[in-house]
This record gives C-alpha cells, structure tokens and sequence, in this order.
C-alpha cells in the first residue's frame, strides 16, 4: 500500500513522516476561530492556497481514500477529497471534537472516535468506536528490559514526566523547584522538550551525584514505549495520547492540562479522572500542589495498583487494527 502523509508545513510533521518512510506533503492552513482579524485574514488566504495544494495532489495522487484526524490542515484536504470523490474517515482522537474535526466530519463517511461518550457530536450512523490506536512497537515493550536500558532497577518506583514533543514548561518549571524532593521518593524519566533541554541539563548538572544518576533526562525520546513501559505514575499534560497509551500500559497518572487548549485537554482529564485512572492538577495550582500530590501517591501503592488497574480496564489495544479495517473497507 502507498501511503501519503499531508500536513501543515510548519511542525514536527515532516520529520516523523520521514522517520516512518512516509511520504510528506506539507501544505499551507491556519486557524480562524479565536485569532485576531488581520490574521484570521491571513489564515484565510492560507487555507484557500492549501485547499489548491490539496487538489492538485489529489488530482496527481488518485487516493483510494484519505484518513484525517482534524487539525488546520485537514480541512483543506478534506475538502479536495469531497471535490475528487474520495471516501473519507474521520478520527476523534479526543474526547470533544474541535471545529476542524465538527466541519470535515459532515463530508465523512464513516467517523471513528476513541470513547463512546464522543457519539453524541456526530451523526449516529456514521460513527464507529473503535479506541485510541498506540504505536506497534508498544506491544513488544518489556517492562524488565525498558527498566535495563535506562540502568533503573525493577524494584524502585519511577515517575516519568513528559509534556510533548515540544515539553511543558510549567510542568518542567514545577519539577525543577521540588526534584530533589522527588528524588528521594522515586527515580526521574524526564523528557523535558528541546525548547526546555538547555535548563534541565543544567538542572541535573548541579544536582549531587547520588540524585543524578536518579534522573534520566532527555530532551525528547522516540523510544517512547520503554519509558511508559518502566512507569509507576505519570505526570503529563491531557492531549489525546494519554486516552491509549496511558491505558494501554496501565499507567496511574497525574494529568495538568493544557490551560490555552480550549477545553479538549480538561474533557480527557475528567473522563480518565472520572475513571479512576488519573488525579487532576490545574496548572495554577502545580507550583502549590504538586509535591504533595506525589508524595501521596508514591507512598500509597494500593492507590497506584488500582489506579493502573482502572487505566487497563479502559485500554481497547486493537484500536489501530479496527481503524485499517474500516479505512480499507473505504478504499
């Protein structure tokens, strides 16, 4: 199967469509809702330049079907796709669709969500539940051998702390003010986000020796399933990965979300909260919180088994499976 990536021209994009083998095609796109006039304008022209680049590919590439997950992008090749005649999936990753996601869905024709409590924003007959789809690698992670490859014993308790592929600085911020506090409770797995990289090494430079070799930074890791694999807890923001890898893993969490990503990363807490799999911290509250909601939870290890286990209960880990099955049935 020949496979086309398309997505913003600014981002991360390319670079993991290229690690992957994909093809990229970066077209142009912006946002229109809660921007400025002038660069709702700008954004505009944008998008009608990205709807051309999109018809044009479709023209050149006859896609037997396109899979879109929403996001600025998508709409203009959604819309290439409609003109062209080819059949459409849509994927809510989160929980609460996005406009992109609420427009493009009315050309689909089949939409597929992570949680059945994402039904009610979609046509009925169109949608179809079939969980948060992980990496394929994930399935062959094991625990005893991540634990080995970052040099971290099977009996120590290990908070991993991520924020993305471009980290969380208040999250990293809040770490960094209690890390040797935490240290003292459990070993580190840190991915701090290249934009933050520069302080955290500096931040475990001047921790004393016996505190360093217990915190395991890194700017970024695509080995991500070795560190959520070598995971007692968790403290992440709320994007719509932790809806399957924090389940697929069994993985008790701390979740801060985003507080400028409108309410998407709020609604995923709650639902996990809500669970039982997560606690929630708003991002105000962290710099008050935050020590004392892990010290709370790495001290209670009955907590954290049921926590993971309410996570695991949740985990649909043939999502991606369920979704290549309907995207063919399309083609």
């Amino acid at each position: 199967m020949d496979i086309t990536y398309v997505g913003a021209q600014a981002g991360i994009e390319a670079e993991l469509a290229e690690r992957e083998g994909l093809r990229f095609f970066g077209i142009s796109a912006g946002g229109l809702h809660g921007v400025a006039p002038r660069r709702a304008a700008q954004n505009l022209i944008k998008m009608v330049q990205g709807c051309g680049a999109a018809f044009r590919l479709g023209r050149r590439e006859r896609p037997a079907a396109l899979f879109a997950t929403g996001g600025y992008a998508s709409v203009p090749v959604a819309l290439a796709a409609w003109v062209l005649r080819v059949p459409l999936l849509v994927y809510l990753p989160d929980i609460e669709p996005g406009l992109a996601v609420r427009f493009i869905a009315r050309l689909a024709a089949k939409v597929a969500v992570t949680v059945a409590d994402s039904r009610r924003y979609f046509a009925d007959r169109k949608v179809v539940v079939t969980g948060y789809p992980v990496r394929s690698e994930f399935h062959d992670v094991n625990r005893r051998e991540a634990r080995e490859a970052f040099g971290i014993s099977l009996e120590e308790p290990v908070l991993l702390v991520m924020g993305g592929s471009r980290g969380a600085r208040s999250i990293n911020r809040v770490l960094g003010g209690i890390l040797e506090q935490v240290l003292s409770m459990s070993q580190v797995i840190h991915i701090s986000g290249d934009l933050d990289w520069p302080w955290a090494s500096e931040r475990r430079a001047e921790l004393p020796d016996m505190l360093r070799k217990r915190y395991h930074a890194f700017p970024y890791l695509h080995e991500m399933g070795q560190a959520l694999a070598s995971a007692d807890l968790v403290v992440c923001r709320a994007g719509a990965s932790t809806l399957g890898e924090l389940p697929f893993f069994g993985l008790p969490s701390v979740l801060v979300p985003y507080p400028h990503a409108w309410r998407y990363q709020r609604v995923n807490a709650e639902w996990l909260m809500d669970r039982g799999a997560a606690v929630t911290l708003m991002d105000g509250r962290m710099e008050a919180e935050m020590l004392s909601t892990l010290r709370q939870l790495l001290a209670d290890r009955g907590r954290l088994a049921t926590m993971g286990e309410q996570a695991r209960a949740l985990s649909r880990p043939d999502a991606a499976a369920r979704l290549a099955q309907h995207l063919l049935a399309l083609g």
